[in-house]
């Protein structure tokens, strides 16, 4: 094999055991909870765009209706998440954090923070930079 097709492999592998040590522990916390990571996906991004309509939320993600159905209600029956109608569309329904919801969010998505920070920190700015820069190129990538 070459090395540039070794080069990427070693990426490849870096970005598949660097995914797994960010999960982990928030992947465990999950479990133990009766959760998977699509809970802690939605609690993520609902706690960032709250009020959103569970088809702003599904662009945002970009995945089905379908996918998403079950953990959003199962999320709203366990007092995670609220869904009120929204004020001009009553067809409409908002989700939004609830203080319980917005309590485990801060948990699992903290152990991802400080860890982001911490690294960061070691690597410097310049270096947080490319590895930005990375991330967008490689999320551009589904859009197009």
């Amino acid at each position: 094999m070459n090395t540039r097709n070794n080069e990427l492999n070693q990426a490849l592998e870096a970005m598949h055991f660097g995914f797994r040590a960010m999960v982990y522990k928030p992947d465990n916390q999950l479990e133990a909870l009766g959760y998977s990571r699509v809970h802690h996906r939605l609690l993520y991004f609902i706690g960032r765009n709250e009020d959103c309509s569970m088809s702003e939320l599904l662009d945002i993600l970009g995945v089905s209706k379908q996918y998403l159905n079950r953990p959003v209600k199962k999320l709203i029956l366990d007092g995670y998440l609220i869904q009120q109608a929204d004020k001009q569309d009553k067809r409409i329904k908002r989700l939004s954090l609830s203080n319980t919801g917005r309590h485990l969010e801060g948990q699992l998505s903290g152990q991802q923070r400080q860890r982001f920070a911490a690294i960061f920190e070691q690597v410097g700015p310049e270096a947080e930079q490319h590895w930005r820069e990375v991330m967008q190129l490689l999320a551009g990538e589904i859009e197009s």
